[in-house]
């Protein structure tokens, strides 16, 4: 996951839901940043009392020089997009989680998904709004079963480093310009849309936002009830973050529970 120092607090939240729902003894994560992050030490030293081993990924910016960026293509968005090339070579799959998430139940049912010939797992919102065919058409893919989040990703790290390819990427960019509203997202539907497996957002990628919808898209099944026994990860998208004051939508006091956990533990 790549994040700056501004998030830190948000990461420490998410990794401790995920230790306290999930079982599996060790677990690696894998932080890109440019620079080396400021509180890098204080998230070895949290990592460690979660029993999980901190990796910092270090990106030197000046490999992207010669790469498209504006203000709406800034670096940062190839760190996604190109992490194969920064972990570890022995790695073959990664899970990419964005930090506006918590993990409530076991994590190991998405990790361990057969992915056959895929080389992304992901979900998709637009079983909730009507631009699934927009975005096909305005990226150019017709072969994608639907358009895909991007915060939540199962990587077959030995499949995309065969097939991705940068200047793929960056060629894409050229071509599409403008079209591309949320730049690394819209690269990866329009380019691999094919190639991502899709996964059930109500367990994998639930939009904390659209509970009516989630509601009704089950016939009054998925419940509150329902998600806090079912669903592994809940995404808080959009601009409204659960870990200001003023939030307050429905799970906003769990996450603000997993919150206060984390900074205990963190100050322990």
């Amino acid at each position: 996951m790549p994040i700056d120092d501004n998030v830190t607090k948000q990461l420490m939240t998410t990794l401790y839901s995920i230790k306290q729902n999930t079982s599996v003894d060790q677990y690696g994560v894998y932080v890109i940043q440019s620079p080396k992050l400021k509180l890098s030490e204080t998230l070895n030293n949290f990592c460690q009392k979660l029993g999980m081993h901190y990796h910092p990924v270090v990106i030197d910016d000046n490999q992207f020089n010669d790469a498209p960026t504006t203000d709406r293509y800034p670096k940062t968005i190839y760190y996604r997009l190109l992490a194969y090339k920064y972990l570890p070579k022995n790695l073959k799959r990664i899970l990419y989680l964005d930090v506006d998430i918590l993990v409530i139940n076991d994590l190991m049912s998405l990790y361990e998904l057969d992915l056959k010939d895929y080389w992304y797992a992901a979900a998709s919102h637009t079983s909730l709004d009507v631009t699934d065919n927009l975005n096909k058409l305005r990226l150019g893919n017709y072969e994608t079963e639907s358009y895909y989040n991007s915060g939540v990703m199962l990587m077959d790290l030995e499949a995309i480093r065969e097939h991705v390819k940068a200047n793929d990427i960056f060629n894409y960019i050229e071509k599409m310009g403008k079209a591309l509203f949320l730049p690394d997202q819209d690269i990866l539907n329009g380019l691999y849309g094919q190639h991502i497996m899709k996964i059930p957002d109500e367990l994998y990628n639930y939009d904390a936002r659209m509970n009516p919808l989630y509601f009704a898209k089950s016939n009054g099944e998925w419940d509150i009830d329902w998600v806090i026994d079912n669903t592994v990860i809940l995404h808080f998208c959009g601009r409204d973050k659960p870990w200001r004051s003023e939030y307050k939508e429905r799970y906003s006091g769990l996450y603000k529970h997993y919150q206060h956990r984390a900074k205990k533990l963190r100050f322990e």
